[in-house]
């Protein structure tokens, strides 16, 4: 008998090894079934969401549909609240956290119920498994939920669980082309969707279930009734206290189907080219707002003067933080391109880039805001740029010339820089189009002649605000690697701001009545070739503001400047964003120091400077260069001859003093009939022939190519500039004497086809040859 239990045991023991062996190998063989399935068939999770764009604070400003036309905004982990995750586990998948991704159980006692009716009454699908459904959708069939718990089983191998809860959350949908509890929250109830209530989110939980009969703000009172249902549920399963129950059941459910925002929308276009799905701004909404309705009333305002359009950037000087941003004065206006951004087009930037080339200058210990400059007419190989006003203004300080934004002087200066160097500056500020234009570019630059946006303008300006020092602004909160450049020295950044800060300055906007509610700001302005840019960009402590204004369409306006047109619009977004807010502005650096120098000339005075004036200077790098303006001259005794040291009789002379003026100034000051102390010819008895100070012929221009027209050929102006102490010049063309004239009058010819050698000698017989080409055309 003993023998037969232990025979029958030894064969229970056989078996049951013999089974578990067999269930090992096919658990293994499932195993390599599934992976080398996985392999052959990986998960479609690729998944398409909606741009969306949010401000400073986290709240949605902007989104934009799928590609299939779909609100699908993606829920971020730390957007589902506990009582988010605790509401939708209880609802749809209470084992969610304890399962592999397929409830057997719920299965198996699904396909019990559902063959006893003979009909679907149960599906059992997991959370998991819905998510499988919705990254592939399938008619409903056994087939589909074989294929669905295979899925699921591959999100549970590449996901954890609050991953695969966040894919149901921005998958399950909510009616019509609403995806994803986000894109429900916004749109039923304006907000993000760890702020839902119970009751909010319980009625959101319903409607995926029956989404074409349960419409939020359609069938209100049927949600009410379903979701209350659901509340009494949670109740009996003690899921809440009874107070955050009988809360939820009173909440009253008033929502219907909202607007998704579209605020600050040439900026979420711009920034919708990253690629990225949620972009996180800087922008301050509030401000966003009033700067947008300023800038739309402000240009309604103008639309009687044709001029129809403009753009606002406004950086936090702190923080770097671009905090609103206006690419036109209505995005849906269609008069004039509403939809261009106007802040990121390229334009003409007029005279805006006059302070950094001056401050590179102080820099450089080229000039100082006192140093004087001639502002008279100049040509640089055929380019002869005129001030805005086509006037002349003879000899101006520095200052002056840039409070006054006068072009000759500034062409002076960058020529005296070198505009290779400026625009090396520029390049590194991230002035794109004139990085890709720098060999295409010259003096002209400085007056609007490049390409450049008001986001670049802006960004630059930032600079004057902090020391000198650029830092790219940021457009997002993943903005955290700054370009960061110095472009001028706190010295002369801080000369800068002095000058634009003066009020009375001629680009004052005229009739502008609100002054003393203005904070006080440094401001520069522009306006473009054929007036059809005008810029004003102003900064202080605080802020830094970018202004444009014009008309999309290109067409120039006559009465469009940037002190008249666009500066008023910087004032009234100062008095809005910054309102009497004077308490800070910039102090003078350690680097920055004044002197005494010659009015006459800037320069540190000499024993017979007798007016001097107070200048900024920066010590061991401004010119140290004392003031030389007046020589004395021997001359004769009745003063109509003068001498030098080889020439001078042993007696019969005296000695004066005179200024020491320039040619183009003696020109200026003849044709301006402005009396100035002249020196008297000199000795024609000298035998020394002098080799400086030759003529300089400034009509016409060497190396220029001329074209005249055969049938009513026009003459060639010639024209020079000489000494002080030159009266007369003697022309030769082709080197046969042509015509003998006074120092500064004009004489015409009409050339020759072909190269033409012009020559002129002074009364010192000093020489100077310029060649230039002659063609005859049909004109």
């Amino acid at each position: 008998m003993s023998r037969l239990i232990f025979s029958k045991v030894r064969i229970a023991k056989k078996n049951i090894r013999r089974f578990f062996k067999g269930a090992g190998i096919t658990i293994l063989v499932l195993i390599i079934v599934f992976f080398l399935l996985n392999w052959v068939f990986p998960l479609p999770d690729k998944i398409e969401y909606s741009t969306i764009i949010t401000d400073n604070k986290g709240e949605l400003i902007n989104a934009f549909l799928t590609k299939d036309q779909k609100w699908r905004m993606k829920t971020e982990l730390n957007e589902i609240s506990p009582l988010l995750r605790k509401t939708i586990v209880a609802k749809e998948d209470k084992y969610f956290y304890s399962h592999p991704g397929v409830n057997l159980f719920a299965v198996s006692r699904a396909f019990i119920k559902n063959l006893v009716r003979m009909k679907r009454t149960s599906g059992a699908s997991t959370i998991t498994m819905q998510v499988a459904r919705a990254l592939e959708p399938r008619k409903r069939n056994i087939g589909s939920k074989i294929i669905e718990m295979f899925r699921a089983f591959q999100l549970e191998l590449k996901y954890s669980k609050d991953e695969i809860l966040q894919l149901y959350l921005n998958l399950v949908p909510y009616g019509g082309n609403i995806e994803g509890v986000k894109s429900a929250a916004q749109i039923y109830f304006q907000k993000n969707p760890d702020h839902l209530s119970l009751a909010e989110i319980t009625a959101l939980s319903i409607i995926p279930n029956r989404p074409s009969s349960l419409v939020i703000g359609r069938n209100n009172a049927l949600i009410i009734e379903e979701r209350n249902r659901w509340l009494r549920k949670f109740a009996s399963n003690k899921l809440f206290t009874e107070k955050e129950i009988a809360d939820a059941l009173a909440e009253p459910l008033i929502a219907t189907r909202g607007v998704v925002p579209h605020y600050i929308p040439h900026l979420a276009y711009k920034l919708k080219q990253s690629g990225n799905i949620i972009i996180k701004t800087n922008i301050e909404l509030n401000t966003q707002l009033k700067t947008e309705k300023i800038v739309e009333d402000y240009v309604r305002s103008l639309r009687l003067k044709n001029i129809k359009n403009a753009a606002v950037i406004i950086v936090d000087n702190r923080t770097h933080k671009v905090i609103s941003y206006a690419g036109s004065s209505g995005f849906t206006d269609t008069t004039d391109g509403g939809q261009v951004n106007g802040a990121n087009a390229i334009r003409q930037p007029g005279s805006t880039l006059k302070p950094l080339l001056y401050g590179m200058c102080f820099d450089e210990g080229l000039l100082t805001p006192k140093m004087v400059i001639t502002d008279v007419a100049i040509n640089y190989e055929g380019y002869a740029p005129e001030n805005y006003d086509e006037k002349y203004n003879g000899y101006v300080s520095v200052e002056y010339a840039l409070e006054h934004s006068l072009n000759i002087p500034a062409v002076k200066s960058l020529k005296l820089l070198g505009h290779e160097k400026f625009i090396r500056k520029l390049a590194d500020c991230n002035f794109k189009q004139i990085q890709k234009d720098r060999n295409k570019l010259g003096l002209s630059l400085i007056l609007g002649g490049c390409g450049t946006t008001l986001e670049e303008l802006t960004g630059l300006f930032t600079s004057f605000a902090n020391e000198g020092i650029y830092i790219s602004p940021s457009y997002t909160q993943t903005d955290t690697v700054h370009k960061k450049t110095t472009v001028i020295s706190p010295a002369a950044c801080f000369m800068i701001n002095e000058i634009l800060s003066k009020v009375n300055r001629p680009d004052f906007p005229i009739n502008w009545q609100a002054t003393e509610h203005m904070p006080k700001i440094a401001w520069k302005t522009g306006t473009s070739y054929g007036r059809k840019d005008a810029w004003s960009i102003g900064y202080n402590k605080n802020y830094t503001v970018g202004v444009w204004t014009g008309n999309f369409s290109g067409i120039g306006v006559a009465e469009l400047s940037g002190a008249n047109i666009a500066t008023p619009l910087l004032f009234k977004i100062f008095n809005t964003i910054d309102y009497n807010n004077d308490k800070e502005w910039f102090s003078q650096p350690a680097d920055c120091d004044l002197r005494k120098v010659c009015s006459e000339t800037g320069l540190p005075p000499s024993d017979h400077c007798s007016s001097l004036v107070m200048d900024y200077f920066i010590p061991l790098i401004s010119p140290t260069k004392t003031c030389n303006n007046v020589q004395e001259i021997m001359i004769s005794a009745d003063e109509k001859i003068s001498y030098c040291k080889s020439c001078a009789p042993q007696t019969g002379y005296k000695k004066k003093w005179y200024k020491l003026i320039e040619p183009d100034m003696q020109a200026y000051f003849d044709d301006n009939k402005i009396a100035y102390d002249k020196i008297p010819p000199h000795n024609p008895d000298c035998e020394l022939i002098f080799k400086g100070n030759a003529p300089a012929i400034s009509s016409p221009v060497n190396g220029t190519e001329y074209l005249i027209n055969k049938k009513d050929p026009e003459p060639i102006q010639l024209s020079c500039k000489t000494a002080n102490d030159v009266s007369k010049v003697y022309w030769y063309i082709n080197d046969k004497f042509y015509k003998a004239s006074d120092a500064r009058s004009k004489q015409f010819f009409v050339p020759q086809e072909g190269p033409v050698k012009i020559s002129c000698t002074d009364d010192k017989g000093r020489n100077r040859n310029i060649t230039i080409r002659v063609r005859y055309v049909n004109l």
